[in-house]
This record gives C-alpha cells, sequence and structure tokens, in this order.
C-alpha cells in the first residue's frame, strides 16, 4: 500500500490508492512461514552503487524510477496485497538513492518473496507494527463515524492508514478534545495518530485563467 489518505472538506475526497500490477510464484516454492527478521534488512542489490535516473521536465530536471525498480516494486505490492496480507504494510520509493522501502509485519515467508522479487535491485525491509489489511479496517470505521464525531463536536478533517503501518493518521481541529474522546470510543490500543491540522480552504476561483497583461 502506497500512503493514502482521506480529506474531509466541501464533502470532497482526495485519495491516493495505486494498485499495481505483478506476479506470482508457485505455492511449491514458499517456505513455512515463521516470524521472519526483525529489526530490518536489504537484498543483495543493495551493495551496488545506482545514481538516480533523471528526465527533463519543462527545462527542470525529474527524478525517475528505474524501470527495473519498478517492475520490482510492482510485484512485491501485488503479491503483498494478494498473498501476504498478513504481513505487507506498504512501500515507497526512494528516488535519491534508486531503492525501494517495504515495511511489513516480519514473515519469514513473504521475505524469501521479496528477495526472489528484487533480483538485482535494491529493496530495504523494515518492521512495520501493523499490516495494510489492520489498518484498512480502523480506517474505514473512523470513516463510518465522521457524522458521529461532527455532532460530538470533533472535526475531524483527514483521516490515511500510514503505509509504514504506524498506524491510522488523523487530522483534526480539536486535537485536545479528540485525544480524550477516541481513545475512550475505540480503546486505548487503537493504533489511531491523532494530529493538528488546519481546516480545508478551497480556492476562492480554482478554474481562473491567470491574466498575461
Amino acid at each position: 500500500m502506497y500512503r493514502s489518505r482521506f480529506r474531509i472538506g466541501c464533502l470532497a475526497v482526495l485519495a491516493a490508492i495505486l494498485v499495481i500490477g505483478g506476479c506470482a510464484d508457485s505455492a511449491d516454492d514458499q517456505p513455512a512461514d515463521g516470524p521472519g527478521l526483525t529489526g530490518g534488512w536489504s537484498t543483495a542489490g543493495c551493495e551496488f552503487l545506482r545514481l538516480p535516473e533523471q528526465m527533463a521536465v519543462a527545462g527542470v530536471a525529474m527524478p525517475v524510477t528505474p524501470a527495473k525498480l519498478q517492475a520490482a516494486m510492482d510485484r512485491i505490492d501485488r503479491a503483498g496485497h494478494d498473498r501476504f496480507g498478513d504481513s505487507y504494510a506498504g512501500l515507497e520509493i526512494d528516488q535519491e538513492n534508486t531503492r525501494a522501502i517495504v515495511h511489513r509485519v516480519p514473515s519469514a515467508a513473504f521475505d524469501e518473496f521479496i528477495r526472489q522479487a528484487a533480483e538485482d535491485t535494491c529493496i530495504v525491509v523494515r518492521d512495520a507494527a501493523h499490516t495494510a489489511a489492520d489498518l484498512t479496517v480502523w480506517h474505514d470505521r473512523v470513516l463510518a463515524d465522521l457524522d458521529y464525531w461532527r455532532h460530538t463536536g470533533v472535526r475531524i478533517v483527514s483521516v490515511g492508514a500510514r503505509h509504514d503501518g504506524a498506524g491510522v493518521e488523523i487530522g483534526t481541529q480539536d486535537l485536545t478534545k479528540a485525544r480524550d474522546e477516541l481513545p475512550a470510543r475505540y480503546g486505548p490500543e487503537a493504533p489511531l495518530l491523532l494530529v493538528q491540522e488546519a481546516p480545508v480552504r478551497p480556492l476562492t476561483n480554482p478554474t481562473a485563467t491567470p491574466r498575461n497583461d
């Protein structure tokens, strides 16, 4: 799961959910699952120095993801959702260092898949506290309660499951009140990360064409 965020404002929703394709290995090739390595590890491809790739956009150099690294990310993201949902939290691209970072609850089977899917690319694997599947449940539960929180005076501006598995980040204009009332409703162990956030301010005239005087 790449980072996704639900933003509430003028009944608009901003979401970033990237669904990317991949490939599957035979189940016979999978090792018995176990806790896997903890503390993080990286694939063999990280031993090699790789210069970042760029492309010119309107005369400005912009970073791009190398094709082989993108393909490896596609394979890992698809398998993470389809086959390793009890481990996968999400991934991110580090274009400056030409590598991807996978966040997962330690799993021997998923770790082995990542090693194979990476081929000769650099994939850094880090521990996560929660899976994407678990956070989706909490994310959806908070969204379903938006009317309740509006009526109780807790103004929630955004809700987003963190791609690193840390929790569901909730932006609110009423941080102090939210810190008291959300744990009371969802329990003190609920993986909710509360942050202060300003209200959504729509553009005064978002479709206006700049004048060239």
